[in-house]
């Protein structure tokens, strides 16, 4: 099916929608609305990440709330672990979220420089 056959796609309005390189570069204004939905989802992912942290150090490796959240805070921000597990499985769950913290950090970290990014190179690529 050619591209003028296919039918209009509907997007969400919290995904944004980037201009194609034979497109002007979009307004300041758009910029800035493609920033804050990426800081959005970037604090959810994260919000998220945090609950399941939370939650596993709580029950999985028996800690206080307030333990739990501290824990959780540190591993997820890559500052390492505050508390001593003495649970094995708290401990295998402490591993795994240590791993699953840093491909968090790594993916918010490309979610939230991608406008700041295209923006760039689709400057770049802008002929005069």
């Amino acid at each position: 099916m050619s591209n003028s056959m296919k039918p209009a796609q509907k997007r969400h309005p919290l995904l944004p929608k980037y201009e194609h390189k034979s497109q002007p570069l979009a307004p300041k204004s758009v910029y800035i609305k493609r920033i804050l939905i990426n800081l959005f989802w970037t604090s959810c992912i994260l919000l998220l990440s945090l609950m399941i942290g939370v939650l596993g150090y709580k029950y999985l490796a028996p800690m206080s709330w307030i333990d739990a959240l501290h824990n959780a805070s540190m591993i997820l921000s890559g500052m390492g672990p505050v508390v001593t597990i003495q649970t094995n499985i708290g401990k295998l769950f402490s591993s795994f979220y240590a791993l699953f913290s840093g491909v968090v950090f790594i993916t918010n970290i490309g979610i939230l420089i991608a406008p700041v990014a295209h923006r760039f190179f689709h400057n770049m690529n802008l002929e005069d």
